[in-house]
């Protein structure tokens, strides 16, 4: 997994040409014919413009030198190279304009398909990865690479390759009306001005790349706190959060600063050389002109071309810049896809296929970390249609069995079976549909209620929502709401209550009607009487199913056909709830403190 300051290791800054290569079959897509003409049609387009502004500099002198020559005749012929020259010049933005509206499709298509290439990629990812990146980090580095990939398209296709073909094309023309003097000078400044750009630029990266980890840590910073702001309140920690936002931002303008002052040393550095050139070579068509080896319209010639020539040349600090943070921007979300996918279907696995929806763990052994093991070879069996409970203190296992159990982690050791086939040996997409979940959080989507309940699965139908709002006991909040299923739920359903929220979540699940049910602690964070009406919800949607209740408060759990009770990772006791109070074991002393908690809360309550 890429740390989130990569983009400061120097390793891993970027592939150079490697990442431009990786990029090229988007931007050459084998199967869309039409794209690849439009790419054609746009180098053409590139050649036409460059040609049409070589030929402006010779209108432009021999206009000149019609107009120093004298004559009433030609002035007729000044006045048409002038036309020429006008006309050159509307042409060559024509071409360019055209080009890029030939381009525009091609650049945006090759950036959309790798965005959701990205997109795909980030879901393939193991819950391990996301747990451990920050969100606004990563949504930082997939938003700076698709931006840069517009931008470096354009520099270098319509602006270092047109530049490149500029400089060949000049330096022969000025061979074969100068001489080699005045070549050997331009190629020499322009290796002076690349050198020095590179130089300075490489410099100037550094601080870049400092100011990129900083701008991230600052937005990963905002969107931490602005994602648990009640978290915020709850604890009057506004400015705790104000002072750890702004100290990051404080950090960034530093490096901001830093960054613009050096870009001003380099503008100087490349002025200085552009216009000692400019002068040196004016200066020798000035000697040439006064040596009577050269005309008037040969000053305004060598003007004209080298104009042309440092106005792309001027742009080439720029270009060098961008084309070298976009490659360490597309580099870092090229790393994203080629983060290992911990969790992999094997090859040619079948789907999960369903008779009895029975579910065993045998022998499972695991840990979030090689050095601590949660699960010590844990073995039960729930049969097909039965209601299992599992239970334990915190810190037991009880919620890695569910994650183990949707496959987000694959165990160390043993086996997991549903229908008597290894969840490891089958789709974990077929998996992950035999199983419906309602959390203890269930966070919704910033949409609509109606949305929430139809993401149960994909292409349920109105008439699948609203059956599920009934069963689920929805319906007097939904005829309550003048926007009925149209209500927005706002940003993890805060606009809900948490029995709610809960009553959607169940909803989703009856949409997705899955064999196998989870109840992960389900209703520990609601009130008392909420949470009977949910729990009566429960029961009824759990009929006809393998349900796996998880559970802390014992008493919601009393009535399940066995309880399998979990300390340190192991199975402790299992049996029905009388069996256990029996047994005086551990689940006899949990439920006599919880018993005991919950008569000290009445009494208070009195």
């Amino acid at each position: 997994m890429p740390p989130d300051n990569a983009v400061n290791d120097p390793d891993a800054r970027h592939d150079g040409w490697k990442t431009v290569a990786r990029f090229l079959p988007y931007l050459w897509p084998r199967e869309n014919k039409a794209l690849r003409w439009r790419i054609v049609v746009a180098v053409l387009l590139i050649i036409a413009a460059k040609a049409t502004t070589l030929a402006l500099p010779f209108f432009y002198k021999r206009a000149v030198d019609s107009m120093t020559t004298g004559g009433t005749g030609l002035s007729a012929v000044a006045l048409a190279f002038v036309l020429a020259y006008a006309l050159g010049r509307f042409t060559s933005v024509l071409f360019d304009q055209t080009r890029n509206i030939v381009f525009e499709r091609v650049g945006q298509e090759a950036t959309r398909s790798l965005a959701e290439d990205v997109f795909a990629r980030l879901h393939q990812l193991s819950l391990r990865f996301h747990l451990g990146r920050r969100t606004g980090a990563v949504t930082k580095v997939v938003e700076r690479g698709t931006k840069s990939i517009d931008i470096m398209l354009y520099f270098l296709l319509f602006n270092l390759a047109p530049t490149i073909i500029e400089l060949g094309a000049i330096a022969v023309i000025f061979y074969l009306h100068f001489g080699l003097g005045l070549v050997a000078a331009t190629a020499a400044a322009v290796l002076a001005y690349a050198l020095a750009t590179q130089w300075i630029t490489e410099w100037r990266t550094k601080l870049r790349e400092k100011m990129n980890n900083l701008d991230t840590q600052a937005m990963s910073r905002a969107v931490d706190s602005l994602l648990n702001y009640e978290t915020v309140k709850y604890f009057s920690a506004e400015h705790r959060e104000q002072e750890r936002y702004a100290q990051a931002t404080r950090s960034y303008a530093d490096a901001a600063v830093k960054s613009e002052n050096s870009l001003g040393l380099l503008n100087m550095t490349q002025a200085l050389i552009v216009n000692l050139l400019m002068a040196g070579a004016m200066g020798y068509t000035v000697w040439g002109w006064s040596q009577g080896r050269f005309t008037v319209g040969d000053l305004v010639f060598v003007n004209t071309y080298l104009t042309q020539l440092f106005r792309p040349l001027d742009m080439l600090g720029t270009v060098y810049r961008t084309i070298r943070q976009g490659l360490i921007d597309m580099a870092e979300m090229f790393k994203l896809m080629d983060t290992e996918v911990e969790i992999q279907d094997a090859p040619g696995a079948p789907a999960l296929t369903i008779q009895r929806p029975s579910v065993a763990f045998e022998d499972v052994v695991f840990g979030y970390e090689p050095d601590r093991t949660i699960l010590h070879g844990l073995s039960f069996e729930v049969p097909a249609g039965s209601h299992i409970a599992i239970v334990g203190p915190s810190g037991a296992g009880k919620s890695t069995i569910a994650r183990l159990l949707f496959r987000f982690y694959d165990p160390q050791g043993g086996r997991i079976l549903i229908d008597g086939q290894d969840i490891r040996e089958v789709t974990q997409e077929s998996v992950r549909a035999a199983i419906g979940i309602v959390p203890q959080d269930s966070v919704l989507f910033n949409d609509t209620i109606g949305y929430n309940i139809a993401y149960g699965r994909d292409g349920a139908t109105q008439a699948d929502v609203e059956a599920a709002a009934r069963s689920a006991a929805l319906m007097p909040l939904i005829d309550r709401l003048p926007k009925r299923f149209e209500t927005e739920v706002g940003e993890r359903g805060l606009k809900l209550s948490g029995g709610e929220k809960q009553r959607v979540a169940i909803a989703r699940t009856l949409v997705k009607n899955p064999p196998i049910l989870l109840l992960d602690e389900a209703t520990s964070a609601l009130d008392t009487r909420t949470e009977q009406d949910i729990l009566a919800t429960l029961h009824k949607v759990s009929e006809n199913r393998t349900s796996i209740s998880i559970a802390h408060r014992l008493s919601t759990v009393a009535d399940a056909d066995t309880i399998l009770v979990l300390h340190d990772g192991r199975l402790a006791e299992q049996g029905g709830h009388a069996d256990l109070l029996r047994l005086e074991g551990l689940y006899a002393e949990m439920w006599a403190r919880q018993a005991a908690e919950d008569e000290e809360l009445s009494e208070a309550a009195e």
